[in-house]
């Protein structure tokens, strides 16, 4: 008997919540999201009044901030931005490879932008403002282990030369050389700001948002919509200087200030919090200190599954992994994602019931998808009255393959064997023979291309 009682609540407290969430979705297409703000502050504040202890959190669900249908139409063209990303990364890669063969223990990072192409990208393409005689340009404070891919774009672009590509970590050379990152003082034509030590680049970033905003309050610079963005990693953020000044930034209304944070939850040694969520963690650092916070974690392939999901189940699963988990996916194959993520609850088995084991395997972090970005960027730059920090969940050392994506070693790792280039050459469609992909060769396409 009691059991049928137990049973009997439980439906009823189903059928509550469902009714309530049926009200709820009622009053958004009705009143709009503003309504539902106030509607449910309303609700808070009457529980409190009445003796209810209600949880605290700073947290919002572990899904993307923007949800699908209200992200802007991608402008650029996806074939072409992503060809240039792919040369970009083979020669950022081939850099640290040639270095490393020709000076063992020379150093340079392979894996930092390899996790962060697109989100340097997407900023290069639709956001970053240069510098001219009209406009103010954006200040960037690149994160340092990135530059190898700075410095990869720029010889695409013809700014410097394959001499100077091979004398990566080598500046003092005969033909000139690329310091090790961002030195303005080393590098006075190529580098604005200096960002290593870790920690360095976040906290100066902001105190340059303050300064061009004392600035333009008071008269001594025209008024304008120039930016100041600092890229920087996860593990980074454990830097006391990362974090020691955030709450000026929104104390300040800093809106000139956009920060993207690259989490790829590895750091140098392992990962960034294994046993929790580093992305959870930031936001909630980052919301009370009164920032706007854009999270960009899944990729849109997830979008479908997220629609298709009636019940909430597969948020909530989202909801339940953690980092250490996150990063187990990566480094297994499709069937182990099936059966370990989705075969918690029999609902999201059969969710991906159509999806083969290679579908699964090759969905996406939202740091590795353009539109994502695109629209986490765009949102950023229109915020006003406070800053933003985008959180983009990526893998590290994506593209490597068994050369360490997504493993504990990739940080460290320098070299590249003949098979390990291949694939990499082979995933991102570089136009270099077998003959010669064993020499990590830096390519870049004639001047009369398409």
């Amino acid at each position: 008997m009691d059991e049928i009682k137990k049973e009997s609540q439980q439906e009823m407290e189903e059928l509550e919540t469902r009714e309530w969430l049926e009200s709820l979705e009622y009053v958004l297409q009705k009143g709009g999201p503003e309504r539902v703000r106030q509607l449910l502050s309303d609700l808070s504040t009457y529980a409190h009044e009445s003796g209810v202890d209600l949880p605290f959190t700073a947290n919002t669900p572990y899904v993307n901030t923007i949800p699908k249908d209200q992200q802007p139409k991608f402008p650029g063209g996806r074939e072409i931005e992503r060809r240039i990303k792919s040369l970009i990364r083979w020669n950022a890669m081939a850099m640290v490879v040639r270095a490393n063969k020709l000076d063992p223990g020379i150093g340079g990072h392979i894996s930092t932008f390899a996790s962060a192409a697109t989100l340097y990208e997407i900023g290069f393409n639709h956001f970053f403002k240069g510098k001219d005689i009209n406009n103010q340009g954006d200040q960037i404070y690149f994160q340092g282990h990135a530059a190898p891919g700075i410095y990869a774009r720029a010889y695409l672009e013809g700014r410097i030369d394959a001499e100077q590509l091979r004398n990566f970590r080598r500046e003092l050379v005969e033909g000139g050389g690329l310091s090790s990152y961002p030195h303005p003082r080393l590098m006075p034509e190529f580098w604005e700001f200096p960002t290593v030590s870790m920690g360095l680049g976040p906290i100066m970033s902001i105190y340059q948002a303050r300064f061009n905003k004392y600035l333009e309050n008071r008269g001594l610079k025209t008024p304008s919509e120039s930016k100041v963005w600092a890229f920087l990693g996860d593990g980074e953020t454990d830097e006391p200087e990362a974090l020691g000044a955030i709450s000026l930034a929104a104390r300040e209304k800093l809106d000139n200030l956009i920060f993207v944070i690259n989490a790829n939850l590895q750091r140098l040694d392992g990962p960034v919090r294994g046993n929790s969520k580093i992305i959870q963690e930031l936001e909630a650092v980052f919301r009370g200190a009164g920032w706007n916070v854009i999270k960009v974690v899944w990729g849109s392939d997830w979008d479908p599954l997220l629609e298709q999901d009636k019940t909430g189940l597969l948020v909530k699963r989202m909801n339940e992994i953690i980092d250490g988990e996150s990063q187990k996916y990566i480094v297994e194959d499709g069937d182990f994602i099936r059966n370990h993520f989705f075969g918690k609850y029999p609902e999201l088995l059969e969710l991906v019931k159509y999806h083969t084991d290679e579908d699964l395997k090759r969905m996406k972090r939202g740091g590795h998808d353009p539109e994502k970005v695109y629209a986490a960027y765009k949102k950023a730059v229109q915020t006003k009255g406070k800053p933003t920090v985008i959180i983009a969940k990526t893998v590290k050392g994506y593209g490597l393959g068994e050369a360490g994506e997504g493993k504990n070693i990739t940080h460290s790792q320098k070299k590249l064997n003949e098979e390990e280039l291949k694939h990499f050459r082979s995933r991102f469609g570089i136009p270099i023979s077998d003959e010669d992909v064993v020499t990590a060769p830096f390519y870049r396409p004639e001047e009369n291309s398409p």
